[in-house]
């Protein structure tokens, strides 16, 4: 009877402990476990009308600037004024014949003249914070020709290179090995085919792959498709998605050259992470995080002793003796902790 009588009174008090306990925790495991997503806008410098409308857009949208464009300067100070990251989007040779804009770097160029051309870069779009290749097949596939460009932008140290992976065998991360440049990858192009709806699906596939991956970047470009596009979307994003900037993707510290060397040899292929098919099981996923997350962990522990404090004072009363409450034995040693002098246990 009188467990009976205790268990009616505690189980609604454990309910609604761990409701509020959840609903507590989730405000701060949500932001913690936000898959991030940087948007860069390319191709600056020539559509001023289209061009202004993606500086409307949140201010994490970036933008890359090509440097001989007649509007070029103009964006990168307005762009500045916002708060918003610039990129110089420096042209690069393609394998396929076409017209190429001013200052195109060649494989075969030196390493004097594709200095000069990226210090006039720099001076042509102020403020940049970053580099990508505009078209540059050919260029990015030579291991030579880009790393003359990586031994140039050692230089400038407050520039990373962001690979637009126009070419499958690209070299700019092979390239930058034992240099301080960092560099970031493309994984989505958002308009390769110019209709609202294209871009609405590529949009869906860099936020899945952020969801897999923890990060995603897109790169799109100031077609009118594309402006009304992002308009829509990005007031739509989901909860789980954070808009940000290419630099908050770079790792803390620059990796000095026996990092590189190491992290290639202890390189693992990556199992990636089912994407979450349904909310449901989003929320499950979640709910697994929430699990061992510290602040759970610690109000957990501090419910579990008023609860016992409250069955041993309950049975205090009602029966004159004690009952000691449950211990919740957990694990210690699964925790997935390494100690180990291995130099691939950081990679």
């Amino acid at each position: 009877m009188v467990k009976s009588r205790l268990i009616r009174r505690v189980i609604p008090f454990t309910l609604l402990s761990w409701i509020l306990l959840f609903c507590l925790s989730l405000l701060f495991t949500l932001n913690a476990h936000a898959a991030r997503l940087a948007i860069v806008i390319d191709d600056f410098g020539y559509r001023v009308q289209h061009e202004n409308k993606i500086l409307q857009m949140p201010t994490a949208v970036s933008i890359a600037i090509l440097p001989d464009s007649p509007h070029g300067r103009e964006m990168a100070q307005k762009a500045h004024k916002q708060g918003r990251e610039i990129l110089i989007h420096l042209p690069m040779a393609p394998l396929s014949k076409q017209p190429l804009e001013k200052n195109t770097l060649h494989p075969s160029m030196s390493r004097e003249e594709i200095g000069r051309i990226i210090h006039d870069a720099i001076q042509k779009v102020p403020h940049a914070t970053g580099m990508n290749n505009h078209m540059g097949s050919a260029m990015t596939s030579s291991l030579d020709g880009m790393e003359k460009v990586m031994q140039v932008l050692s230089s400038y140290r407050h520039l990373y290179f962001l690979d637009s992976v126009t070419i499958g065998k690209t070299q700019v991360t092979k390239a930058a090995m034992g240099t301080p440049v960092q560099v970031l990858r493309r994984h989505v192009f958002l308009d390769n085919v110019q209709t609202e709806a294209e871009t609405r699906h590529q949009l869906n596939r860099a936020i899945a792959l952020a969801r897999k991956q923890g990060s995603a970047i897109a790169i799109g470009h100031p077609y009118p498709t594309t402006v009304r596009a992002l308009q829509q979307a990005l007031t739509t994003l989901p909860d789980d998605i954070e808009l940000v900037t290419p630099s908050r993707l770079l790792n803390p510290t620059s990796a000095n050259q026996n990092d590189h060397q190491i992290a290639r040899k202890c390189a693992k292929p990556h199992e990636p992470e089912t994407v979450p098919a349904t909310k449901l099981d989003y929320l499950k996923r979640v709910g697994n995080a929430l699990t061992h997350n510290a602040i759970v962990e610690t109000l957990s522990q501090h419910i579990n002793k008023l609860l016992g404090k409250t069955a041993k004072q309950e049975v205090l009363h009602n029966a004159g003796k004690t009952e000691s409450p449950k211990k919740d034995k957990t694990a210690q040693g699964n925790t997935g902790a390494r100690t180990t002098t291995d130099a691939c246990a950081d990679f």
